[in-house]
């Protein structure tokens, strides 16, 4: 074969390889557009932040061919319609918090948290190594979704109070925006349990249709702006000990996606867990620094309540695995779980963290 002659034969073939090839690059990165709507107003950039990461890592994973654009609680649905409004189709998928959807089935409290329940390292540990996170998916498939974890707050503050709390008889008529089974629970003790999405509840607290509000703790309370409306700010958030964030995807549509773009959901998810609780633990700090600063003034709740409040949510979880089977399922698998985690971390990770807290205040 002669030089022109080769040269002829290996342009055609390369010409025909790239002509093959680039519908094969193209069939496997497809161009898909989802939206997503956040239980979260932008003004939270940590929870709506969640939205904003995982997009991002998901378009720059996909060389741009898989965008998620992001809206704010409102702007499409608002902040509690957001689970109905990814069955429905209406978006594609969502960050919200399953536990805000408990009157459609207690069992959605399981995916968040539980009152007086795990910690947000034990949590993980459940959804992820200790067969959780299926049950949560089984569980889920009911209602047309599927579910990733995609971050959590840690352990929450016990909210923002008008008045003081000096023992379980203050409780009585309390208008006290609580979410999810913390609020059954605390209706048991007197509370008027209220449900708000995070931008509704400062007006609320200011025109006095509110007495006390929870939400999530300083980083997040501060730009609210609670301290301005109701100055004492209570401990522990024992109805959310961790707060598990859910980015749920219409059922159809995570099925039709390709297999490697699920993959990459799954990874940006999971980053997006891992930053968002750095987030909170580097800033909630500095935050309650400054909210003390500004007038707020700590209160931790009496042990009477505590005590009454652990005793109720026990008794309730007994009545709804005996009511409901999704309840039971999830918690024949939690319950021991959350007593084999707490032998644990009374071993090695309670005593360390008491220990390290004791020679902080007093090496100030």
């Amino acid at each position: 074969m002669d030089r022109r002659t080769f040269v002829k034969a290996t342009g055609a073939g390369a010409a025909g390889a790239a002509a093959t090839a680039s519908p094969a690059i193209a069939q496997s990165m497809p161009k898909i557009n989802w939206r997503l709507t956040s239980s979260y107003p932008k003004s939270l950039d940590t929870l709506f932040g969640l939205s904003t990461q995982v997009a991002k890592r998901v378009a720059e994973a996909t060389d741009n061919q898989f965008q998620i654009q992001t809206f704010a609680a409102g702007e499409i649905v608002p902040a509690l319609q957001a689970l109905d409004s990814v069955q429905n189709g209406t978006v594609e998928c969502s960050h919200t918090l399953a536990s805000f959807y408990i009157g459609k089935d207690t069992a959605f409290a399981f995916e968040t948290s539980l009152p007086f329940g795990l910690n947000t390292r034990q949590h993980n540990a459940w959804l992820y190594a200790g067969g959780g996170l299926e049950l949560c998916r089984d569980f889920m498939k009911k209602f047309n979704v599927h579910t990733i974890p995609s971050g959590n707050t840690g352990a929450q503050m016990g909210g923002w109070f008008r008045k003081e709390i000096k023992s379980t008889a203050d409780l009585q008529g309390l208008k006290f925006r609580i979410a999810g089974l913390g609020g059954q629970i605390m209706a048991k003790l007197g509370v008027v349990p209220q449900t708000l999405g995070g931008g509704d509840i400062y007006p609320a607290l200011e025109r006095g249709t509110l007495d006390a509000a929870e939400f999530s703790g300083p980083l997040d309370d501060e730009k609210l702006g609670f301290q301005r409306v109701a100055k004492y700010y209570y401990y522990p958030g024992f109805w959310e000990g961790c707060a598990n964030v859910s980015f749920i995807v219409n059922l159809e549509k995570w099925n039709a996606l390709p297999a490697h773009y699920r993959a990459i959901v799954e990874a940006a998810c999971a980053e997006a867990n891992a930053l968002c609780v750095a987030k909170y633990d580097h800033g909630n700090p500095d935050a309650l620094i400054r909210l003390v600063a500004s007038g707020a003034e700590l209160r931790g709740f009496p042990q009477d309540v505590m005590q009454a409040a652990f005793k109720e949510a026990q008794a309730l979880y007994a009545q709804l695995a005996a009511s409901n089977p999704a309840f039971k399922t999830f918690y024949d698998s939690w319950q021991p779980y959350w007593r084999k985690e707490q032998l644990w971390f009374r071993v090695a990770e309670l005593p360390f963290d008491a220990f390290n807290a004791q020679m902080a205040q007093q090496t100030r």
